[in-house]
């Protein structure tokens, strides 16, 4: 995680977890709790030398987004190849290889599910997760997802409503690419990186109640224009001034 620093507001002893031959290098590991596997020898990295345990908690850095007015359905087409217009789409499945034009979609109920081999494209997307819809990408499945760098959703990505606990997975194939933030703050999300695929790191910013990460994943940090301009911290403290 080039730049990059994990935070947990969890008071959990373990609330960041590295196992067995796992290696981890970031910046810092920032969290309310404790750490395992992380300190002392272990195949963590730290450039900050050590986890910074028992801290304050980091703010949430879409707190204060509102997901659009949506109103209607939209139809999807039928056939494996299909692209879609930004709109509302209401207990559809999105599967085959899809295309989104920019814009926002929000999915109120279904899921995206793209079957073998299936793809999903779209830069400049903005996807709302709603009334508990569902995303997962496996296996031999692509996903190539950047946000708007404009807009009142500007680096967002995937947004799931705080109310949705269903699992986001992002496991794509080789050539998958999400960047911007994938916010789901009531789920777990479990993301497979690959070093074939990330290349030099997405500018991805993972945000919800617990994170998994497996694979050969890279995060970068030195991308401002591709998140929008949002800006994510982790802890806090305090300080006496004069």
């Amino acid at each position: 995680m080039n730049g990059c620093v994990i935070a947990s507001n969890s008071d959990s002893s373990s609330s960041v977890s590295r196992g067995g031959a796992a290696s981890l290098t970031t910046e810092c590991v920032n969290t309310v709790g404790g750490t395992y596997g992380i300190g002392g020898t272990s195949n963590a990295k730290l450039a900050c030398g050590a986890p910074q345990e028992n801290q304050y908690a980091s703010f949430d850095p879409l707190a204060n987004v509102v997901p659009p007015n949506y109103t209607g359905c939209q139809p999807i087409p039928g056939g494996k190849t299909k692209t879609l217009s930004p709109g509302t789409y209401c207990d559809k499945t999105f599967s085959g290889e899809v295309t989104l034009l920019p814009g926002t979609y929000v999915l109120r109920g279904g899921k995206i599910n793209l079957g073998g081999n299936g793809s999903l494209v779209g830069a400049g997307v903005t996807i709302f997760l709603m009334e508990d819809a569902e995303f997962s990408v496996n296996g031999n499945e692509t996903v190539q997802l950047s946000p708007p760098t404009s807009g009142p959703y500007a680096g967002i990505s995937i947004y799931q409503e705080r109310t949705n606990d269903n699992p986001l997975t992002i496991n794509g194939a080789a050539g998958s690419q999400v960047s911007g933030f994938v916010y789901a703050p009531g789920a777990h999300v479990f993301y497979a990186g690959n070093s074939a695929t990330t290349g030099l790191g997405a500018c991805m910013r993972l945000v919800s109640k617990t994170i998994e990460m497996t694979g050969n994943s890279a995060i970068r940090s030195d991308c401002t224009a591709e998140l929008g301009g949002r800006s994510m911290f982790a802890g806090r403290f305090l300080s006496l001034v004069r």
